[in-house]
């Protein structure tokens, strides 16, 4: 019966573009929340067919999957053609907590030569390419949710945010690309 069941596109015909900015919805992907102490950290990239990142800001890309460090034993594995991630960490004889989250997240791709703007209007974050360069990620806040943000290009970010909170990330940063 679950294989049944087809979840809602809860950001589905939404966009926002200016001159400057694109703000659209992204891919469905297949999402991994990944722990696991330093002693499986090889096992686990084996698993998963990448290096996972192992610094700050880190991130790890081959094809259609990344990994983004998010803490010294934490990790947010994507994989946009639908993989069954937990399923790869499954055989994995060490410590670790391997949790589809497919089902919780969205993504939000913001791009364009005004992106840093338009997120600066409700991130902290210091998103100057000097200090938070292409490929850098890191869990943060757009407003009042928590995200988790990468720089996927010079003027790219994704934004990965809970579904139950996608719509009010979705028109803060519309709100904000029209004032860019």
């Amino acid at each position: 019966m679950a294989d049944a069941l087809v979840r809602a596109d809860v950001l589905a015909g939404r966009r926002a573009e200016t001159a400057g900015v694109s703000v659209v919805p992204g891919a469905p992907a297949s999402r991994l929340s990944l722990r696991a102490p330093q002693a499986g950290i090889a096992a686990l990239s084996k698993a998963l067919g990448l290096a996972l990142p192992k610094k700050p800001k880190g991130t790890a890309q081959d094809g259609t999957r990344a990994a983004l460090w998010l803490g010294p034993d934490e990790w947010l594995v994507l994989d946009a053609e639908g993989v069954d991630l937990a399923g790869l960490c499954a055989s994995v004889r060490t410590a670790h907590s391997a949790v589809d989250v497919s089902h919780r997240n969205v993504a939000i791709l913001v791009s364009g030569p005004a992106a840093e703007t338009v997120l600066a209007a409700g991130c902290p974050q210091d998103l100057a390419p000097a200090v938070f360069p292409v490929g850098a990620a890191s869990r943060t806040v757009l407003g009042k949710v928590e995200i988790v943000l990468w720089r996927t290009g010079a003027d790219a970010f994704r934004v990965e945010v809970w579904r139950s909170f996608s719509d009010y990330a979705f028109t803060l940063l519309a709100e904000a690309a029209r004032d860019a």
